[in-house]
């Protein structure tokens, strides 16, 4: 497995090679990061036409952005960034036309990929009624998630789906690790408030 220090020296290098005139470059970083982007967007906004939209969108603003993209982060730091602020804006605009769609955490998440949401969260299941209750739990999870405010909803997910570290967090959302681990708190707390009692 690719460590955190050789995914950044392998995107400097495409991020270079991009600025030289090699547009090859940018399919690579496309094939890098589409999927990891797609399920980001999908459990902030909770359905696959919206993620498929703003993920595109993020990887055209990224493509026109990159000649002038200084390095000062990661790419893929600035990659989450333009994603996580296109979701923004989508969920306002999904929220005001008052859609009903919670997540499933069942369905695959990518035509590509037969990897679920409730992979994110693995349990030993021996029996199918256990399975039956996992599944329940999971669907749970979803369901309230999509009840916390857009903050809470995007630190748990770049956490916990994600699993980025506070400093990269910190970064994609513009604010210290101090408020980023604040906000993770007060977002779990929420979370379980929510879950009631079922959550552990």
């Amino acid at each position: 497995m690719t460590s955190k220090a050789e995914e950044v020296a392998a995107d400097k290098l495409l991020v270079a090679r991009f600025k030289k005139g090699d547009q090859a470059a940018f399919d690579e970083m496309v094939l890098r990061y589409w999927d990891r982007i797609f399920v980001m967007v999908k459990q902030l906004l909770g359905n696959s036409e919206d993620a498929e939209e703003v993920t595109q969108d993020a990887f055209v603003r990224a493509h026109r952005g990159l000649e002038n993209f200084r390095g000062d982060s990661a790419f893929s730091t600035w990659l989450y960034q333009i994603a996580t602020n296109l979701a923004r804006n989508k969920y306002w605009y999904w929220w005001r036309r008052k859609r009903d769609k919670s997540i499933s955490f069942d369905q695959p998440l990518t035509g590509e990929s037969d990897i679920t949401l409730a992979d994110v969260f693995p349990a030993e299941v021996q029996t199918p009624k256990e399975e039956t209750i996992t599944r329940e739990f999971v669907d749970r999870i979803g369901e309230c998630m999509q009840m916390l405010n857009t903050r809470h909803r995007e630190v748990l997910v770049l956490r916990n789906v994600q699993n980025l570290s506070y400093e990269e967090i910190a970064a994609i959302l513009n604010i210290s690790v101090g408020t980023v681990k604040s906000r993770i708190a007060r977002a779990r707390s929420g979370l379980r408030e929510k879950m009631g009692r079922e959550f552990v």
